[in-house]
């Protein structure tokens, strides 16, 4: 959580002359200058406040639900190892307490912040000059204060779950949404539960899957939903893919109105997950870094209502198994 410091702090000035030499020195983006540094991203850019970055009031539902008045921008959300970058306009804003949501043809987001919106070419810059005007901070000292994040849970014990209440559950959901409840009712995280999981439901495949399935999906003309969140935001691309490129560790997806940058080498387990719903089963493809944190999430394209395409459930199925799953079903 950021919080704003109300008087500038003796070691700012230096601090911003760190960051803003190891980004132009050794051309780095933001985050990467900061973390060059030792800092995040925050306290970097609140450091140029005053200079290179203007303090805006902290009204973030209204401020977000201003945004498409800027008409077709670039919205941006990573975590550690993947960037979504999907361009378009906002459309269908609404909240609910500090969760909020856009559902627009290209810019499908869900989340309550950490995310950043970039200006193009053809968007509207007047609304954007207009709308920093209207939310500008009387204050432009620089500095913040932030909080740690807080540590990640520790899983309990497998036996120290309710397994066949788990899996009974699970067998019973009637919506994909139900799965966030599940994990939180019965105290377990999303690769425990894979674990856990009843096993007609669940497959571990081999690691180049992602590259497979987009390859395939580019090949095919497939439509697929991607889904790339942080602690704050889940951003969707809804479509279909073309321009797959392997560029060192980088999976990329290099379309117009879509990227997607993936670090292959970072993820360390990947899961075809079936969820029961009252439209039939829904398949996803599941990414896990080392600390079992999601990376990113693949489905079909599909609508509330509808079964999930075909072509899509039989392409995640085939997939090819991780070796020691493939060696257990062969002694099966």
């Amino acid at each position: 959580m950021l919080t704003t410091i109300r008087k500038p702090q003796p070691d700012i000035r230096q601090l911003r002359q760190q960051f803003l030499a190891a980004k132009h020195g050794q051309k780095l983006r933001n985050r990467d200058a900061a973390a060059a540094i030792g800092i995040s991203e925050g306290e970097a850019l609140a450091a140029c406040v005053g200079a290179e970055a203007i303090r805006l009031l902290p009204s973030f539902v209204e401020i977000f639900e201003e945004v498409p008045q800027l008409g077709a921008v670039m919205a941006l959300t990573r975590n550690d190892n993947v960037v979504h970058e999907k361009d378009g306009l906002y459309q269908k804003m609404s909240h609910n307490g500090h969760v909020g949501l856009a559902l627009g043809e290209a810019i499908d987001l869900h989340g309550e912040a950490v995310h950043k919106v970039f200006l193009r070419e053809h968007s509207n810059h007047a609304a954007f000059d207009a709308l920093v005007a209207r939310w500008r901070d009387p204050e432009q000292l620089p500095g913040i204060t932030v909080e740690p994040v807080p540590a990640a849970t520790i899983d309990k014990a497998d036996d120290a779950i309710d397994g066949d209440g788990f899996r009974a559950a699970w067998s019973n959901m009637q919506d994909t949404h139900e799965f966030f409840g599940l994990l939180r009712d019965f105290g377990v995280s999303r690769t425990q539960a894979l674990r856990l999981a009843p096993p007609q439901f669940v497959r571990q495949v081999d690691n180049s899957a992602t590259r497979l399935i987009l390859d395939q999906a580019a090949a095919s003309g497939l439509p697929i939903m991607v889904f790339v969140g942080n602690r704050g935001m889940i951003q969707i691309h809804s479509g279909p893919v073309s321009n797959i490129k392997l560029m060192g560790p980088w999976l990329n997806v290099l379309d117009a109105g879509f990227n997607l940058h993936l670090r292959e080498d970072k993820i360390v387990s990947s899961w075809v997950v079936s969820k029961p719903t009252s439209d039939g089963e829904v398949t996803s493809l599941e990414l896990f870094d080392a600390d079992g944190g999601t990376i990113a999430m693949l489905f079909g394209v599909r609508k509330p209502g509808q079964p999930e395409l075909p072509a899509w459930r039989a392409a995640a199925m085939n997939l090819p198994l991780l070796q020691a799953e493939a060696d257990a079903e062969a002694q099966a």
